[in-house]
């Protein structure tokens, strides 16, 4: 059975605001259906833009399978940095899923998925701004 370490956030992420234990929920019954070990979440710090236990999490996945996440959109918003930490999973021959999109990441093909994605929410993102100021 994979030994998977869950992430979430204590802050807002894309204008969403969901409660910590709602997210370990998801993370954790996301778990049981994919037949994971869930061990309890590591939860990033509040300040903004801050990654440093999701870092610290990559860095230290002795003993681990990966790390599930509760949305891909809890991840950095620079596509590099995102990137870089998506190259990073790989080369230690590790995965990381994202609970809310049922999303994996454990190849190149999947790191371009998720890179679609994400561009795709910062254009709808940007739409709605312009939107917004055209009221």
């Amino acid at each position: 059975m994979k030994k998977m370490r869950g992430y979430n956030f204590s802050r807002p992420f894309m204008g969403e605001r969901v409660p910590q234990h709602v997210q370990n929920i998801v993370i954790k019954d996301f778990c049981q259906k994919n037949g994971f070990n869930f061990l309890l979440s590591v939860t990033e710090y509040s300040m903004k833009n801050s990654f440093y236990i999701l870092n610290q999490l990559v860095n230290n996945l002795k003993g681990l399978n990966g790390i599930v996440a509760y949305s891909v959109f809890q991840m950095p918003y620079d596509d590099k940095k995102r990137e870089s930490l998506f190259k990073k999973v790989l080369r230690k021959k590790k995965e990381i899923f994202f609970a809310c999109e049922n999303l994996k990441i454990s190849n190149n093909t999947d790191i371009k998925r998720i890179k679609k994605i994400w561009s795709i929410k910062k254009v709808s993102e940007k739409s709605l701004k312009v939107k917004d100021l055209k009221i």
